[in-house]
């Protein structure tokens, strides 16, 4: 079963990882820098166009930020 607090801490630690301010992610995906700081800080999760998105501009596995990889 997936829970949602591991899809937004996979999520959390890419963006910390990434090297990328909020600003510039918030700027390639097309949200606020707010959106990107409540992505962060696990406060919500990326409607799926956006979670597309943020996967491309991170290099993100859609499957393993979904948990899809593990068993």
């Amino acid at each position: 079963m997936i829970l949602l607090c591991e899809i937004q801490e996979k999520l959390s630690q890419a963006i910390k990882q990434s090297g990328l301010s909020q600003t510039e992610i918030a700027s390639q995906i097309g949200v606020a820098q707010q959106q990107v700081s409540c992505y962060l800080y696990k406060q919500k999760t990326p409607n799926l166009d956006t979670f597309a998105r943020l996967c491309k501009v991170l290099d993100l596995d859609p499957a393993e930020i979904l948990c899809l990889n593990e068993k």
